[in-house]
């Protein structure tokens, strides 16, 4: 079966201002509407199975809509795989922790960055004590500051790592968006997965070439980040940038299998 494990999509509602909030962040104009339904149609048209969709609340009020939404996307759909979200200030995350497992979620994205909070923190990793072993966690992890200044990080998430030796981490963006050389040192060959979501078009060959030579080629995982991209087409760049056989590339793309089953 083949994965992106790396996607968004939105309300009808909020799509339009979503992308116009990536695109002023990240100075990357947006391919896609942000709806699932052009999600799953440029996922069915790149030959992908199945797409993992994440959200992320960026308070706590939001952490029981942005569930529901996830729940209700996975329900609809065979194709979509959605992971929940949890805030570190979330009043009752247990509760919640056990709704999520009850309707099947059986992961949890975390964006630092956006959620108002540092990897490190005293509060986050009571949450992480709490869902080691028991949901698969995905990282954001990066931006333009340097490590210290960032919320997330390379040298962070490695300290998660080694707190939390029960943890099934994914560290998206090949361990840490603008922060690759920190990804080389603190994250390659250890034991987390890795997506190729919006890193592949800004790396530089050689911490590139770096990353793949250290790190297990069963925990690199193909993602888009759509709607920022277009799955197809980011299938294409990563074959060509890699130089990647054909059967090569298929084993990026079904490596999630052993994650997730």
């Amino acid at each position: 079966m083949y994965y992106d494990v790396h996607t968004h999509a939105f309300h009808p509602k909020i799509s339009d201002k979503v992308l116009t909030q990536l695109n002023n962040h990240y100075g990357i104009k947006p391919v896609g509407t942000g709806l699932v339904e052009d999600l799953l149609r440029r996922a069915d048209k790149a030959g992908l199975d199945k797409v993992i969709i994440h959200t992320a609340a960026t308070e706590p009020a939001q952490v029981i809509p942005a569930n529901n939404w996830s729940i209700d996307l996975q329900k609809n759909d065979s194709r979509v795989m959605a992971f929940g979200t949890m805030h570190p200030d979330f009043e009752d995350p247990e509760k919640e922790f056990a709704r999520l497992e009850k309707n099947g979620i059986k992961g949890l994205k975390f964006h630092p960055d956006f959620q108002g909070f540092f990897m490190d923190e005293p509060k986050f990793y009571k949450i992480l004590e709490m869902i080691q072993g028991r949901f698969i966690t995905m990282f954001h992890v990066g931006d333009k500051l340097p490590p210290e200044k960032n919320p997330s990080c390379p040298i962070k998430l490695k300290g998660i790592l080694q707190n939390f030796p029960k943890l099934t981490a994914v560290a998206a963006h090949m361990g840490g968006y603008q922060h690759w050389k920190w990804s080389a040192e603190y994250l390659a060959g250890s034991n987390v997965y890795m997506d190729t979501s919006s890193a592949i078009p800004f790396m530089d060959d050689k911490v590139l070439h770096e990353i793949m030579k250290k790190h297990p080629r069963e925990k690199i995982l193909f993602g888009s980040d759509y709607p920022l991209f277009d799955p197809g087409e980011s299938i294409k760049e990563l074959q060509y940038k890699l130089k990647l056989t054909d059967t090569e590339l298929e084993f990026h793309l079904s490596a999630a299998d052993n994650m997730l089953n």
